[in-house]
């Protein structure tokens, strides 16, 4: 059974979903045993106590630089013997200290099918933004293994999610969340605690 470590910083959706699909047994072999959130007031650190898992909060104004609380944060997840880390809508910046010590031990979900709409900048409304603003007609989610490169880590899971016409970033946020996010992240968390997921030359296979 692996430890599942999960970093928050806002409401914790991503993280009802893996505790929803713990919960109805869709994640095996691996249970979440910590939570840990850059902010004191993140609505996640309720869900986490709800279902009985530890919380720790490592707030980002408490550190002078990224170096100094990526420090804090890996040594907070070597001490929760992590074996896999997911980010759930964690929005602060960590360094390579963090991948350095958890090479392709660490999950993100982007919202949009990387490499469209990624990289610095992009993240949470401003992504379905710019979907919107280029007319495209598919958009969805992509879960990849977080390396130094800004959503640039090797693409575990994706799905596509139809743009409508009449789509507010919104209404197209929310879809994607439900159609797309909440189903490929425990699908991806499961992979990997059933060691499923193989790197080579930075892509990732499932077997």
């Amino acid at each position: 059974m692996k430890n599942i470590a999960v970093l928050v910083s806002g409401g914790g959706t991503n993280l009802q979903a893996l505790i929803d699909a713990q919960n109805s047994g869709i994640i095996k072999n691996g249970k979440i045993t910590s939570v840990i959130s850059s902010k004191e007031d993140a609505y996640a650190l309720e869900r986490a106590k709800q279902n009985n898992i530890s919380t720790r909060v490592i707030p980002r104004k408490n550190y002078n630089s990224v170096s100094e609380y990526t420090r804090a944060v890996t040594n907070a997840l070597i001490e929760e013997k992590a074996e896999l880390v997911v980010y759930a809508g964690f929005m602060t910046i960590l360094d390579e200290q963090i991948v350095k010590a958890f090479p392709n031990k660490m999950m993100n979900v982007h919202p949009s099918l990387i490499p469209s709409f990624c990289g610095k900048g992009y993240y949470g409304l401003h992504v379905h933004e710019e979907v919107l603003k280029k007319g495209v007609k598919l958009t969805g989610a992509t879960i990849h293994f977080v390396t130094e490169e800004c959503d640039g880590g090797p693409i575990i899971l994706q799905k596509a999610v139809e743009v409508r016409n009449d789509d507010t970033p919104e209404t197209l946020q929310r879809r994607v969340m439900e159609e797309a996010e909440w189903v490929i992240l425990p699908k991806a968390v499961s992979l990997f605690c059933e060691n499923r997921i193989e790197v080579k030359n930075n892509k990732a296979y499932v077997k």
